[in-house]
């Protein structure tokens, strides 16, 4: 028998490649808004991410741990299908920019043609991490920069194991 949820589930899709002290934000503040919350890795092969998806997992469910409805999982496919197979009301998405803003709309607007009954909501990012993507970290690690406070602790040793010079 299919396990029924109650309350309003969302899913917080991304590539989190590392997960960012931006994402984490989001996951905090999502977690307050929705009774449960997905977060989930998208499998892209098309892209060659630095961290397999295994390892974005494992990062994200020892980040995550803190946050007794949040819960790590990973899709590949359409994320309107994954979103009904879920059982999930909603999409949560973070907005650093007018330029992410374009770029959501469009998918949003497509979801929602998809599957009718799926919302999107949008997060504006905090003022403190709005700067923020995973692959500006990455960048800046591989050059020798500080990245402390823009990832948690777990995923600075990580990508300087990997990346440092």
């Amino acid at each position: 028998m299919a396990q029924q949820h109650t309350g309003v589930v969302a899913i917080y899709p991304g590539s989190f490649d590392p997960i960012t002290n931006g994402h984490l934000d989001v996951i905090e503040r999502g977690s307050r808004l929705f009774d449960r919350l997905i977060v989930s890795v998208l499998r892209n092969e098309a892209k060659a991410p630095l961290f397999t998806i295994e390892e974005r997992i494992e990062m994200l469910r020892e980040t995550v741990a803190p946050y007794a409805n949040v819960e790590v999982d990973s899709f590949h496919g359409l994320l309107a299908d994954y979103a009904m197979r879920r059982e999930a009301g909603a999409i949560l998405r973070g907005i650093r920019a007018i330029s992410d803003y374009e770029n959501e709309l469009q998918m949003a607007l497509m979801n929602r043609r998809l599957q009718p009954g799926l919302e999107t909501v949008f997060l504006l990012a905090g003022e403190t991490f709005s700067f923020i993507s995973s692959r500006l970290v990455k960048e800046v690690i591989s050059l020798g920069g500080n990245i402390s406070g823009l990832v948690p602790p777990l995923v600075e040793r990580r990508l300087r194991a990997r990346l440092e010079p």
